[in-house]
């Protein structure tokens, strides 16, 4: 692990390096640090700093619209899209009302564009989570 935190340490003070000499900033206060391992904590969390700050060790980050957990589980990922798609499912069983609603195509259109649109950002990197997390997820949100 002590090899590890070098070489990160190395490679971030580079890139800090590299920003400073291009005309760009690293926010060490907006930098967090993830320490992806699915074992149980058999080693340590890496310090790691930027300009003599230490980088906070997060749990679970958020990039390009997916949450990454530190166990590659991905089920706080799965449990906010399920909250955000339940929202949008809300709105349209209001809007499916037969004496007033919309119709089926242009229900099927919404559904496309604002429900299967985020489900499907990011699919290829959470549907690597196994059935088991994917069972789990849903036994939670029933709780």
């Amino acid at each position: 692990m002590n090899l590890i935190e070098r070489q990160l340490q190395n490679a971030v003070n580079k890139l800090v390096a590299w920003c400073s000499n291009n005309g760009y900033a690293v926010s060490p206060e907006k930098s967090r640090c993830v320490h992806f391992c699915r074992k149980r904590n058999l080693h340590l969390d890496p310090v790691i700093h930027i300009q003599h700050v230490a980088i906070p060790v997060v749990d679970d980050i958020r990039f390009l619209g997916v949450i990454f957990d530190r166990k590659l589980t991905f089920l706080p990922h799965i449990l906010h899209l399920w909250k955000r798609c339940e929202r949008s499912l809300n709105i349209l069983k209001v809007l499916s009302k037969t004496s007033w609603g919309a119709d089926r195509t242009s229900l099927l259109r919404i559904y496309q564009a604002v429900i299967l649109s985020r489900i499907d950002c990011g699919c290829m990197v959470y549907g690597s989570a196994g059935a088991a997390e994917t069972k789990r997820a849903l036994f939670y949100r029933l709780i």
